[in-house]
């Protein structure tokens, strides 16, 4: 019988980023002031799975500092995929919000539908999308019943639950994902279970969760 894969979902590290620019596939380092919340992090992942990032340093980085804090290392990987980088804002990439707003017009209309209006030289929602589903298709696939840690990009993991759901581009944007959260989704194959919703083959299992719980973030 088939059995459930599970996706574990982490957003990369935080950027150092004070002037709010919209960094998007620019190769920035992550950094990690709190061991404690990485620590917290890794111990929620699965011991025996295929790890994977994108092919921006800051998830390498991530999936570094995560491994370092694990007694039993991964059973594969990470592998990096390109497919799984973040949105390309092409000539908007690397602009602060600010300089985005003096764009006037343009920057309004984009905006305010960026799920299928492309920013000048880049890529739209859908297009992320587009781009990120095959890739999930095919590890799934290819992976089975196994246990895939994913650390990857906010619009990567809305990608992902965009897929899992069958939601359009602009709603799927509207999950918050944070850096170092985790984000659950299974692929259940039909006939495994006898379950309201079962039909549908993906369950979102957790949405961004923060790394430690709430208590020891007070």
């Amino acid at each position: 019988m088939a059995q459930t894969t599970r996706w574990w979902w982490v957003r990369h590290g935080p950027v150092h980023n004070p002037d709010r620019r919209l960094y998007g596939q620019s190769d920035l380092d992550a950094h990690f002031p709190d061991e404690q919340a990485v620590t917290a992090l890794a111990a929620r992942l699965p011991r025996d799975a295929l790890w994977l990032t994108s092919h921006l340093r800051r998830t390498h980085q991530t999936a570094d500092a995560l491994i370092k804090t694990l007694e039993k290392k991964p059973a594969a990987g990470p592998d990096a995929h390109a497919a799984l980088a973040e949105q390309h804002f092409g000539d908007w990439q690397g602009l602060s919000f600010s300089e985005l707003r003096e764009l006037g017009d343009d920057f309004e209309r984009i905006w305010s539908a960026p799920g299928a209006t492309r920013p000048p030289g880049g890529e739209n929602f859908a297009d992320v999308i587009a781009r990120v589903a095959p890739v999930i298709e095919d590890m799934t696939a290819r992976h089975a019943g196994r246990d895939i840690v994913a650390i990857a990009h906010g619009g990567t993991i809305r990608a992902a639950l965009a897929l899992a759901l069958g939601l359009d581009a602009d709603t799927a944007l509207g999950f918050r994902i944070d850096t170092l959260s985790l984000t659950r989704i299974d692929f259940v194959p039909q006939g495994t279970e006898r379950t309201p919703g079962s039909l549908r083959r993906w369950r979102i299992e957790a949405v961004n969760l923060p790394p430690l719980p709430p208590d020891a973030c007070e």
